[in-house]
């Protein structure tokens, strides 16, 4: 009988609080790990524009597509013009190229 309780108090059946433990932290892990790689895929389909917020004007048939590195080149021309590093004619010659 001696052995029975020793082998029942270190590990064996009788060990059971401390796996139901890990299982559960297994099982947390486990799901934060999935909700971060959506938050990631989606932030990156956003990011891509891959993301339909509904019937947006770019999906609409025969519309031309939006194009969201001719908006940030825009951004990026007002900048420079703004801060002087390009001059009026520069500016105006890098709007006539993107739009």
């Amino acid at each position: 009988m001696r052995g029975l309780a020793f082998y029942h108090g270190f590990g064996g059946m009788g060990g059971g609080g401390l796996a139901l433990l890990l299982f559960g932290l297994l099982k947390l892990v486990f799901v934060v790990a999935i909700v971060v790689l959506i938050v990631v895929m989606v932030r990156r389909m956003h990011r891509r524009g891959m993301v339909m917020h509904g019937m947006h004007h770019d999906m609409m048939p025969g519309a031309a597509p939006s194009a969201p590195a001719e908006d940030e080149a825009v951004g990026i021309a007002r900048k420079r013009f703004a801060t002087g590093e390009i001059t009026k004619e520069q500016f105006d010659e890098i709007m006539k190229s993107l739009v």
